[in-house]
């Protein structure tokens, strides 16, 4: 079921987006222009924006809603460097407004706003539509987070990754046009199922792991890699959703954010980090499909703080040797052996034993029957794989004075 070696499709090839980086030299007279998020930086400057997201009240919350989160505040220098590299992404603006829509039932709520499902009066098909409330933003400091969701949506086109269609805002809300995924998490799949059989977690992971790799040669980290964020589509393939803390980086980062059982122990120690975070969500994400549970779990997020960064790492017995030995490897606190943070990068990931059968183009492509296909009925709105949440009264589309529009240009 896993692979099928006797079909010989011709693999589809991806179209990468062009994505615009710009070298801008810090000088003292280009200081207004060092980061695209400059007005974020005046009406946050007394502090750095550090976020983490609370798992357990996501547990009831749906794919497309933002991150549950809680601001703390860290002190530390930024590096030194001579130059930013920044990432402008597309332009998403004015191709939607309200009037184009039918909003028919809520989705997910989260601390910023909800999502609806949406059906468009031109062609008839369903979309999801992310509502965020700028107040809200600006209070939890997170103007930076969406934004950098935005622009990272703009450019980003791969068949495991959530799309995109369009953006538009009025003067307390932003929106965000983007596929309807009818399957579901795969969060509500674990769950009923408990744990997933070794082939059906390896199906899973194939599929991220060449989603994270296409992320990360675009120098993006994804950075809230779980189970909550991953969507089953009409088929049963995986589609990653909520960019909310996926960011550009090239080199390091330090800001402070993620779900507490999946930070990895350099984020959690506030150190410098890069890519190799989302090896280490990677891990955990393959161990919780195994074993039904984290490997650091504790109801006291500063016990698992205390576990990821101290704690052995510890198997089920059903656990298969070559999943054991991945899973050392990708939840190792050495960065120098951390699988994918490697000479060769994903690669070696993908060339594990525990991958060991895989034919990863047809991955790509699509090709492999995927080991459950959602009870729905395609192409109809079907929400049955969604929980219901309360609708309340919404006043989209108000006009009014609007005090912080121009922290949210690019929508």
């Amino acid at each position: 079921m896993y692979v099928d070696p006797q079909r010989n499709n011709e693999v589809r090839k991806l179209n990468l987006p062009n994505m615009q980086k710009v070298e801008v030299p810090i000088t003292e007279e280009h200081t207004d222009k060092m980061d695209i998020d400059q007005n974020l930086q005046e009406h946050n400057q007394e502090s750095a924006e550090n976020s983490v997201s609370s798992r357990d009240s996501q547990q009831q919350n749906n794919n497309n809603s933002s991150n549950n989160s809680s601001s703390t505040t860290i002190n530390k220098q930024p590096p030194a460097v001579s130059t930013k590299l920044l990432i402008l992404g597309k332009k998403t603006s004015g191709k939607y407004n309200l009037t184009d829509f039918q909003i028919l039932r809520t989705l997910g709520t989260g601390s910023f706003g909800r999502v609806h499902l949406i059906r468009s009066n031109h062609n008839g098909r369903f979309y999801a539509l992310k509502v965020l409330k700028k107040q809200t933003i600006v209070k939890l400091k997170q103007v930076e987070h969406t934004n950098d969701e935005r622009r990272m949506l703009s450019v980003v086109s791969h068949p495991f990754i959530i799309r995109m269609w369009g953006t538009f805002q009025d003067s307390k809300q932003i929106f965000m046009v983007m596929d309807y995924i009818e399957g579901g998490e795969i969060f509500t799949l674990l769950r009923k199922s408990k744990r997933f059989p070794n082939p059906v977690a390896k199906f899973y992971a194939a599929e991220i792991c060449l989603a994270l790799e296409y992320l990360h040669s675009l120098n993006i980290i994804y950075r809230d890699l779980k189970p909550e964020n991953i969507l089953l589509d009409k088929n049963g393939h995986v589609k990653l959703t909520d960019f909310g803390f996926a960011k550009f980086v090239p080199d390091v980062t330090y800001t402070l954010c993620g779900t507490p059982d999946y930070i990895a122990p350099e984020v959690v120690s506030t150190k410098p980090y890069n890519k190799s975070v989302d090896w280490w969500s990677f891990g955990i994400l393959i161990y919780e499909m195994l074993a039904g549970h984290t490997p650091f779990y504790d109801s006291n997020t500063l016990k698992t703080y205390e576990k990821i960064l101290n704690a052995p790492l510890k198997f089920p017995s059903f656990f298969h040797e070559d999943a054991k030995d991945i899973l050392t490897k990708l939840i190792n606190r050495d960065l120098t052996k951390r699988l994918g943070n490697l000479q060769d990068g994903s690669q070696d990931v993908k060339n594990h034993p525990w991958f060991s059968e895989v034919i990863w183009d047809k991955v790509l492509a699509r090709y492999i029957e995927t080991p459950y296909e959602p009870p729905i009925h395609q192409g109809q709105g079907d929400t049955s794989q969604y929980e219901r949440y309360p609708e309340e009264e919404i006043d989209y589309g108000i006009q009014c004075e609007d005090a912080y529009g121009f922290l949210f240009k690019e929508f």
